[in-house]
C-alpha cells in the first residue's frame, strides 16, 4: 500500500510584514500540511520591494509583482519602471495583483483602467501571465483584457457562470479561495458547472479565510481546507484535486 501525500501551491497570498510578525512561522506551518510552493502577490512598491527580496529567502517561494487598482492614487511612474527592471527575474512569474476595482469610488475609473493598461501592456511585451483583480468592474476588466495577447488567472473569482464562461474562453483560469466556503455564498453552485482542470486554488492570505475559521487572520496553510471542500464539491479525492490543480499552475506559470 502506498502512502500518498498530496501537496499543494497557495497560488494567491500576500506574505509580507505589513501582514505577518513572523513569516518563517506562517510559512514552516504550510509546509508540515504540504503546502509546498507559494505565489506571494505584490500591490504597490513597498510589497514589491519585499518580494523580491523574499522570494532570494526561499526556495519554494515565487512572486508576482504588480500595481493594485486601490493604489491608483498614490503610484508613480517610478513604478512602472520598477516592474519592468524586474520581471526578467526567474523568480518572478507574473505580473500581479492587477485590475479594477470600483466597490470604493468610481470617480477614478479612467486612471484606473489607465494603469490596468500599462501593465497589461509589460506582460504582453515580456510574455507574463497576468493576475487579475475584478471588483464591481466586470464588464471594464473584459473589455480591457480583450485589447491584449495575455492570460493568466482571475483572482478571487466570484462572478456568475455565464462571466466565467467569457473568461474561460479567453483562455483565463479561475481563482478558488475561501470565499466558496462561505454559507451566504452562490460560488459553489457556479464553480459545480466548472470541469476543474479551469480552477487554481489560493487563499488570498491574510483576507478571506474559509470557513470554519472566518473571523481569524488566513495563512497558507488553509489551502487544505478549500481543497477539502472542493474534493466534496466534485465527489472526488483530495488526491485528485491535488493533482489537477498542480497541473493547472504549471500550464499558467513557470513553477
Amino acid at each position: 500500500m502506498f502512502l500518498v501525500i498530496n501537496m499543494f501551491t497557495d497560488s494567491h497570498c500576500h506574505l509580507y510584514s505589513n501582514y505577518y510578525d513572523n513569516l518563517n512561522k506562517i510559512i514552516k506551518n504550510a509546509e508540515k500540511n504540504n503546502i509546498t510552493k507559494f505565489i506571494n502577490n505584490g500591490c504597490d512598491l513597498n510589497s514589491n520591494t519585499e518580494i523580491l527580496k523574499l522570494i532570494t529567502e526561499y526556495p519554494n517561494m515565487y512572486g508576482a509583482i504588480g500595481i493594485h487598482p486601490e493604489n491608483v492614487e498614490d503610484y508613480q511612474e517610478t513604478d512602472i519602471t520598477f516592474l519592468k527592471d524586474n520581471l526578467t527575474n526567474p523568480k518572478i512569474i507574473a505580473i500581479g495583483e492587477i485590475g479594477l476595482d470600483y466597490h470604493y469610488t468610481k470617480e477614478n475609473k479612467e486612471k484606473q483602467i489607465n494603469l490596468f493598461e500599462k501593465q497589461l501592456q509589460l506582460a504582453e511585451k515580456y510574455n507574463l501571465p497576468v493576475i487579475i483583480h475584478s471588483r464591481d468592474a466586470t464588464q471594464d476588466t473584459i473589455n480591457t483584457l480583450k485589447k491584449y495577447k495575455v492570460t493568466g488567472v482571475i483572482h478571487s473569482f466570484s462572478g456568475s457562470y455565464e462571466t466565467a464562461q467569457i473568461y474561460l474562453k479567453m483562455g483565463f483560469s479561475l481563482g478558488i479561495n475561501g470565499v466558496i466556503t462561505f454559507k451566504n455564498s452562490n460560488l459553489k453552485e457556479v464553480i459545480k458547472q466548472i470541469p476543474l482542470k479551469n480552477i487554481i486554488l489560493e487563499t488570498d492570505s491574510p483576507y478571506l479565510t474559509p470557513e470554519p475559521y472566518r473571523g481569524t487572520k488566513n495563512e497558507p496553510t488553509h489551502i487544505i481546507d478549500i481543497a477539502q471542500y472542493i474534493a466534496n464539491l466534485y465527489n472526488i479525492s483530495l488526491d485528485e484535486v491535488s493533482k489537477i490543480t498542480n497541473q493547472n499552475i504549471k500550464r499558467i506559470f513557470d513553477i
